[in-house]
C-alpha cells in the first residue's frame, strides 16, 4: 500500500467531483489537450529519436542526484547528513538511473539487432513446461555488483518455446494504430515510483502521460520537472500537483483514456466503484463508475519463509540484519516490506533469530514516522494481539514523531481473519506465526499453502532457505518456487532487488479480478520488454560478503549508493575502486 493521491474518503458520485472547487481546472484541460495533439506523434517517431530523449532524461536525473535526495531527506524529518540518505539514493537517483540506462540499451539493441538484448539462448523451459528467461546476471556490471545472484522472468503458462521472443517488444513491432493518454497517480513513499511509472508508460505502453504527485511527496515536482524535461518539452508528459479533487477530475475526464495507480486496493475501488456504501454495493455487484483501463501495484502483505535448517551464529547474525532491514528501511513505509514471518514450530533456532532480529531492530536509530496515518495504523496492530512486542530503536525519546517497531509474535496461523495477515500495516509492523511441519519438505509444501491461501496479496515474497537444506530438498524447493502466486519471489534476499534491478519485473502475480484487486494488476519495469509475464524470481547467495549495501547495519552505504549512481552511466575504473574501499569497510 502506498496510498495514492486521490482519497479513499473523498465523496465522489458517478457525476464525477464538484469542479467549482478545482482551481487547476483550466490549466488541466489545457495540459490534456496538448497531449491529445502529441500521443499519434509518440507513436510514430523514430526509435532512434525516443532513445535520444531517454539519454538525456538519464543525464538530467544524475546532475540532479544530490538535490533530489537532499530534499527528501528534509520532507522525511531527516538531516541532508544523515546516514539514512542511502536509502534516498539508492530508492531514488540509483533506481531512475539503472532502469533507465537498462531500457536505454534494450532500445538500441532493437534498433541493432531486433532484440532487446534477450534470445533463443537465454530461453529455458522449466519441469513443469514452463519458458523461464535469463534476465540476470546479463551485463558486465552486474558480474560485479550482485556477484552469486542470477534472476529469471517465468512467462504465464500457456506461453510456448517458439513464441515467446517474437512477442517481446510488441509494441516496437506492432505499435497501435492510435495514441492513448494515460494518467499515473504518483505514490508517495519511494521517490523513483512516479518518474519510472511515466517512462514505463512511455517506451513500454506507447502512451503520453499526465503525471499526477502524490502529496505526500509533492517536493519531487521540481526534481521531476528537471529529470524530464526533454520529454516534457517535446509535449510528451504534463504534471500537476493537488488532492483529492484533482485526482477525481483527471480520473474521470474524457480525454484519459488509461490510468495507472501505484496506492492502496482502497483508492483503487474508490476510483473504479465510488465510495461508501454505495461504492460498496457497485463492487458487489461490478458495476463501476470508472470503465477505463486500470494497471496498479496496490500493495501486500508480505510473507517471509524461513526454511528450517541447522544455521551458525554468523548465518544467525546476516539474516537477522537481512530481515530487520526489510522491516525497518524507509520506516517500514514500503509495499515490499516484511509483513510476517512463517517459521517451523518446534524448529530449534526460532528463538534465537527472533531475539537476533529484535537486537538489531533495537540498535536502530529511530527516526520519524514521516508519513500521514501510521500513528493510527500502528496503534490499529500493536492492540490487536496479545502477543505484540513494541521495539524503541536508539534515541527514541527524543526524536520527535518516532514510533516504535512492532512485532507480533507467534499469531495462531488458523486464525485466518487476523488483521496481520488481511491487511498491510504499512508502517513498521511485522508479525511472526508458526505451522506444524515433520521437516523441511512438509515445511516447504505447507508454508507456501499458507501464504497462497491466507495471506493478502500476490506482489512479492522472501523464502530464506541454507544451501544445504536447499540440495537436501531439492525438489520440494523448486515446487515451493513454482507453485508460490507472487509476482516476484526473491530466494535468501529483500524483494526490492526484483524492484530496483529494471530487467526484472515487478507487478502483481496476474488474474486478479477488478472487484478483487489486491495487490493489483499489470508489471513495470521489465526492460527487456517481455509480454504474458507471469513472476520475476531472483537467486541469491545465503550469505553476501561484503555485506550488501542496502542493509541497515551497513556503515558506507551512503557512499556506496553515490558511487553506483556516478556509475550509472559509465563504468569508471576510479569510481569502481572507490565502491570496493566503502563496501569492504561496511
Amino acid at each position: 500500500m502506498n496510498e495514492s493521491s486521490t482519497n479513499q474518503n473523498t465523496s465522489q458520485d458517478a457525476f464525477g467531483p464538484d469542479t467549482r472547487c478545482l482551481p487547476q481546472k483550466s490549466e488541466i484541460d489545457q495540459a490534456l489537450l496538448e497531449l491529445a495533439e502529441r500521443k499519434n506523434k509518440w507513436i510514430t517517431l523514430a526509435l532512434s529519436k525516443k532513445i535520444e530523449l531517454l539519454k538525456q532524461v538519464l543525464t538530467e536525473i544524475t546532475d540532479g542526484a544530490k538535490a533530489q535526495v537532499n530534499d527528501a531527506l528534509i520532507a522525511k524529518g531527516l538531516g541532508v547528513d544523515s546516514a539514512l540518505a542511502s536509502e534516498d539514493w539508492l530508492g531514488g537517483p540509483y533506481a531512475n538511473a539503472r532502469i533507465i540506462g537498462t531500457l536505454i540499451e534494450s532500445l538500441e539493441s532493437l534498433e541493432a539487432h531486433g532484440h532487446t538484448g534477450v534470445t533463443e539462448k537465454d530461453a529455458y523451459t522449466l519441469d513443469n513446461g514452463q519458458v523461464a528467461i535469463k534476465v540476470l546476471p546479463k551485463r558486465l556490471i552486474d558480474h560485479i555488483l550482485i556477484y552469486g545472484f542470477r534472476g529469471e522472468v517465468r512467462l504465464q503458462k500457456h506461453i510456448k518455446a517458439n513464441e515467446w521472443l517474437e512477442r517481446c517488444a510488441k509494441v516496437y513491432k506492432e505499435p497501435p494504430n492510435e495514441g492513448r493518454i494515460a494518467l499515473v497517480l504518483g505514490a508517495g513513499n519511494v521517490a523513483s515510483i512516479g518518474l519510472l511509472d511515466v517512462i514505463h508508460k512511455l517506451y513500454l505502453e506507447a502512451q503520453v502521460c499526465v503525471l499526477k504527485f502524490n502529496p505526500v511527496n509533492e517536493y519531487l515536482e521540481v526534481h521531476y520537472a528537471k529529470a524530464l524535461r526533454p520529454l516534457i518539452e517535446a509535449g510528451y508528459i504534463r504534471m500537476f500537483k493537488g488532492g483529492a479533487a484533482e485526482g477525481e477530475y483527471l480520473c474521470q475526464h474524457e480525454l484519459v483514456d488509461e490510468i495507472h495507480i501505484t496506492g492502496s486496493d482502497k483508492t483503487h475501488d474508490a476510483i473504479v466503484y465510488g465510495v461508501g456504501e454505495e461504492g460498496a454495493q457497485r463492487k458487489a455487484k461490478d458495476e463501476p463508475i470508472c470503465d477505463k483501463k486500470i494497471s496498479s501495484e496496490l500493495g501486500n502483505v508480505s510473507p517471509i519463509i524461513i526454511v528450517p535448517g541447522s544455521w551458525t551464529q554468523t548465518e544467525i547474525n546476516f539474516h537477522a540484519a537481512n530481515i530487520a532491514t526489510m522491516i525497518y528501511n524507509n520506516v517500514g513505509f514500503n509495499c515490499n516490506a516484511a509483513r510476517v514471518l512463517i517459521m517451523q514450530k518446534g524448529w530449534p533456532q526460532k528463538r534465537a533469530l527472533t531475539d537476533a532480529i529484535k537486537a538489531v531492530l533495537a540498535s536502530l536509530e529511530a527516526r520519524p514516522s514521516y508519513y500521514p496515518g501510521a500513528g493510527d495504523r500502528y496503534k490499529r496492530f500493536i492492540d490487536s494481539d496479545a502477543g505484540a512486542v513494541a521495539i524503541k530503536p536508539k534515541k527514541f525519546s527524543s526524536t520527535e514523531g518516532a514510533l516504535p517497531i512492532g512485532l507480533i509474535v507467534d499469531i495462531d496461523p488458523s486464525d485466518h481473519e487476523h488483521l496481520c495477515f488481511n491487511e498491510e500495516a504499512f508502517c513498521a509492523m511485522t508479525a511472526t506465526t508458526c505451522l506444524e511441519a515433520s521437516d523441511a519438505r512438509s515445511f516447504l509444501r505447507v508454508a507456501t499453502q499458507f501464504a497462497n491461501e491466507v495471506l493478502w496479496g500476490t506482489l512479492n515474497a522472501t523464502m530464506i532457505i541454507d544451501p544445504r537444506t536447499q540440495k537436501t530438498f531439492k525438489q520440494a524447493f523448486d515446487k515451493a518456487i513454482t507453485e508460490l502466486k507472487y509476482g516476484s519471489v526473491c530466494v535468501n534476499h529483500w524483494p526490492a532487488l526484483s524492484y530496483g534491478l529494471g530487467t526484472t519485473t515487478w507487478g502483481a502475480y496476474p488474474g486478479h479480478a477488478r472487484n478483487d484487486i489486491q495487490s493489483g494488476t499489470g508489471v513495470v519495469h521489465n526492460t527487456y520488454l517481455l509480454e504474458d509475464v507471469e513472476k520475476t524470481v531472483i537467486y541469491g547467495p545465503f550469505l553476501v560478503w561484503p555485506k550488501p549495501p542496502w542493509f541497515v547495519t551497513h556503515k558506507r552505504s551512503k557512499e556506496i549508493a553515490e558511487v553506483l549512481v556516478e556509475t550509472s552511466t559509465e563504468v569508471k575504473p576510479k569510481a569502481l575502486l572507490k565502491l570496493f574501499y566503502h563496501a569492504l569497510r561496511g
